[in-house]
């Protein structure tokens, strides 16, 4: 069940897409919602994200995919079936990009490795304490692996404390990027990356917490941010 502005905003996206072949931007989203900040529509985007409505393409500007909509939005509408979770042996996290027209795949086993800080750094990344299963379209092609959120350092970005993280592993990453950063092999933190000339900017997402502006050796990229879960 969506709420009213939920709906409003698929709606909007839906008859964009169809439109013009491209999503509104996020300041024609807040003027169409009548809504006061970008952070009300980002919180919009991931409640549509989790419940399987829309999925935003990696590495694209704009790129949202409609996957689905509610049956009273599109008559004759058949709801998607409801997936069962089960654990893959083996290449834990992974999924390969699809070639060509596949079959749906089973859903994926990505590994908790415990904490991670939105707000002051934690210690680093810990060992796996259980997996949970993710339906593949919501991952990008990679190994993955989830931590939960303490903290509320990136609640303007829909990040909640509580909520679980579904990371990407990389090493690098682009100005804009919300990366897990380990600080100096110890302190590990949830932030967007900024970069400034040779410097690395670990940029929070509520003005309650100041910018750390670090040296390119004092951090180590750990993975991107590509989807998040929270219960309800």
């Amino acid at each position: 069940m969506l709420t009213r502005k939920q709906h409003e905003l698929l709606c909007l996206i839906h008859d964009r897409l169809r439109e013009d072949g491209v999503p509104p931007s996020f300041d024609e989203m807040k003027e169409a919602l009548d809504l006061r900040s970008k952070s009300g529509i980002h919180r919009l985007i991931m409640a549509l994200e989790e419940r399987g409505f829309i999925r935003r393409l990696p590495n694209r500007a704009r790129a949202i995919e409609v996957l689905r909509m509610p049956e009273q939005a599109v008559p004759g509408a058949t709801p998607r079936g409801k997936f069962n979770p089960s654990v893959i042996e083996g290449n834990l996290g992974r999924i390969r990009p699809k070639v060509g027209r596949e079959e749906p795949d089973a859903p994926v086993a990505i590994p908790v490795m415990g904490r991670i800080a939105a707000g002051s750094p934690i210690s680093a990344i810990q060992t796996r304490s259980h997996t949970i299963s993710m339906p593949p379209d919501m991952l990008a092609a990679g190994e993955h692996f989830a931590l939960e959120v303490r903290g509320d350092s990136m609640i303007e970005a829909g990040i909640l404390d509580g909520d679980t993280v579904v990371i990407r592993r990389q090493d690098a990453a682009e100005t804009g990027d919300i990366v897990v950063a380990l600080i100096d092999d110890e302190e590990a933190t949830l932030k967007r990356l900024r970069r400034r000339g040779s410097s690395i900017a670990l940029e929070a997402a509520n003005p309650a917490y100041e910018t750390r502006v670090l040296g390119p050796d004092r951090v180590r990229i750990q993975g991107r941010l590509v989807t998040l879960l929270r219960k309800y």
